[in-house]
């Protein structure tokens, strides 16, 4: 087992990270730029070394900067988290080079599935669905008016390197394609550093669901269920929860066999998510996979009761799983909130600043990721995701309700948050229903019903 592990992250995933290696008794390295000087991640590791400026590309994704400072500190292995370089495979690969423990993938397992058109054609490649769409990237204009004529409309045109919804868009006709092919080219490029772009079709009325996925060294892989990702706006989730109300048991299996299959095609180790689009017809088809821990692990954790960041250190020190799939057992109803420095009534624009009220709600089957506190400043430079709310129930009901008295107690002043917004999805008759898919938030602000397909999946329906 490790001895010192550098976390290469900040905030709330920062303080995760190092709970997880104080409770395994592994001593702690914080990195920080000059604007993250007072955080609690700071505070509370056992070691913290400052990196550079506030602008991330100076500290955070300053690769030379984080790992002399796993050398200065002697640190075996580094915990990238999420964001920042925890899906970069140059970073994993200095990292190797520099023999430091990268806690994550394989530089080549980041890369085939960091280049979703690649990953793509190595998942169809072992059986999985995934949805139609352009073979590989789609270099011209020309090329990819040839293949509008076969895939159809409405489509999506997707950076091959993207993610948190950047270099994405959608097209519903022929009219408004050329601009959005090229605005999503130009936005991949800005955001990715490449251009690169495919296409696929647009599954409407579709719902987001993900599967967790665990694999050591030893070739063991396992999948710690669903988590049922709808609920997003502008491809960015807001609510998540596990088990998805729409999934029966016979899907769920084929689609946790389905997530195996994607790591194993690319040798995966460590922790991963794959993640899938489910139509109305119960069909499901793969459309990327995350090579890190995912914001939204927490739910699986409480309803499996694994700590998975515990997983990931374990694994990456050469350790087996010690467990097979028959062993991974679940309870309960998870659901996590994110709560972010954003004003909903502002169409969600961001909303910087000192919290001079930080009131978290606790009680039964609550839990709070978090970095916020009284006089805590949340910064324009950063994501300004400031607190994750977990609760648990028995059951969903349970669940739901725990949500909404949990949310009814946390105060937050000083900046506009999304609390509204959520309680006003948790007491929406729709949500309580399970009658939602990745349309819901847009309907839900437009005040427009929800369509008569967004029913759960009966047991028994074809894939």
């Amino acid at each position: 087992m490790f001895r010192k592990i550098l976390i290469a992250n900040r905030g709330e995933i920062a303080l995760r990270i190092l709970r997880a290696c104080r409770e395994m008794g592994i001593e702690s390295v914080a990195v920080y730029s000059e604007e993250d000087a007072d955080s609690l991640h700071v505070r509370f590791a056992d070691e913290d070394i400052c990196i550079g400026p506030a602008q991330a590309g100076a500290s955070y994704l300053n690769i030379p900067r984080i790992i002399s400072a796993a050398e200065i500190a002697n640190a075996e292995a580094i915990h990238p988290g999420y964001g920042f370089l925890a899906e970069n495979p140059g970073f994993a690969e200095v990292c190797e080079s520099c023999g430091i423990k990268f806690i994550g993938p394989s530089v080549e397992s980041i890369r085939k599935m960091g280049d979703k058109s690649l990953a793509r054609a190595t998942v169809q490649a072992a059986g999985v669905p995934v949805v139609p769409g352009s073979e590989g990237e789609v270099e011209t204009e020309e090329a990819a008016l040839a293949l509008v004529e076969k895939i159809g409309y409405p489509l999506i045109v997707k950076a091959s390197a993207g993610g948190g919804g950047k270099g994405m868009r959608l097209v519903r006709d022929g009219a408004a394609f050329r601009a959005a092919f090229h605005a999503a080219r130009g936005e991949a490029e800005a955001a990715f550093g490449r251009g690169a772009v495919y296409l696929e079709r647009y599954i409407e009325g579709a719902r987001h669901i993900e599967f967790q996925i665990l694999a050591d060294c030893w070739g063991q892989t396992v999948h710690l269920g669903e988590r049922e990702c709808s609920i997003q706006r502008r491809h960015q989730k807001l609510i998540e929860e596990s088990p998805s109300p729409f999934l029966r048991e016979s899907l769920r299996q084929r689609m946790g066999q389905a997530a195996v299959a994607a790591a194993r095609s690319v040798g995966y180790e460590n922790a991963g998510t794959v993640e899938f689009l489910v139509d109305a017809e119960g069909r499901f088809y793969f459309i990327e996979m995350n090579t890190r821990i995912q914001v939204e692990h927490p739910v699986t954790e409480e309803v499996t009761g694994l700590d998975l960041v515990k997983e990931q250190i374990r694994i990456a020190a050469g350790e087996p799983l010690g467990y097979s799939q028959e062993d991974v057992r679940f309870s309960g109803h998870a659901i996590e909130c994110r709560i972010n420095a954003e004003d909903p009534a502002s169409n969600f624009s961001a909303s910087p600043g000192q919290i001079t009220t930080f009131y978290p709600p606790n009680g039964p089957g609550v839990r709070l990721d978090s970095h916020a506190h009284d006089h805590f400043t949340v910064s324009r430079y950063y994501d300004s995701l400031i607190a994750k709310l977990i609760v648990t129930g028995r059951d969903r009901t349970e669940a739901i309700a725990r949500g909404r008295r949990a949310l009814h107690e946390f105060v937050i002043e000083g900046v506009k948050t999304t609390i509204p917004f959520l309680q006003r999805v948790l007491n929406d008759p729709a949500f309580v229903r399970g009658d939602f898919d990745t349309g819901y938030v847009e309907r839900l602000l437009a005040g427009t019903p929800a369509p008569a397909h967004a029913a759960p999946i009966p047991e028994g329906t074809p894939t």
